[in-house]
């Protein structure tokens, strides 16, 4: 797991996502990581990263990737879920069951786009990009004292 605090961007959280991987223990640096972010906008963020990994574990073969990346200038967080899979996500539907699909469903609720992106040697990247919800501008300024 590599953290990294520089520039106007900064990675945040770069880590292989395989199926021994602690979501709770993830969530807990990420939320450690992400705190001058307000609480809403940490929470968005800890329920795409689930998300996103849950798919990578439950419907691709192997492992992935996961990178977080900040942009301070504009208070917008950016998820990135790479796999070796060509499988597609599908918004709504699982073959894991009917109670099962949701979870690209709550990444569009929640992100301010999203997409995939084809990787050169096969698979893709799952992004998700979620800005502070008070519409600030800068990280600082959707901390929980300054929102009101």
């Amino acid at each position: 797991m590599k953290t990294v605090d520089e520039g106007p961007t900064s990675v945040v959280l770069d880590v292989t996502v395989e199926p021994a991987i602690a979501l709770s223990a993830l969530r807990g640096h990420i939320a450690s990581s992400l705190r001058d972010l307000g609480e809403d906008h940490r929470y968005d963020v800890l329920l795409i990263v689930t998300e996103l990994v849950s798919n990578v574990l439950d419907h691709t073969p192997g492992t992935g990737r996961l990178r977080i990346l900040q942009h301070n200038a504009r208070c917008e967080v950016t998820i990135e879920v790479d796999d070796r899979s060509s499988a597609q996500p599908v918004y709504g539907r699982s073959r894991l069951g009917s109670e099962r699909g949701r979870g690209i469903v709550v990444v569009d609720s929640l992100a301010r786009a999203w997409g995939i992106r084809p990787l050169p040697d096969g698979g893709k990247t799952v992004f998700a990009s979620v800005r502070c919800p008070d519409g600030q501008h800068t990280c600082g300024s959707c901390g929980p004292d300054e929102r009101n």
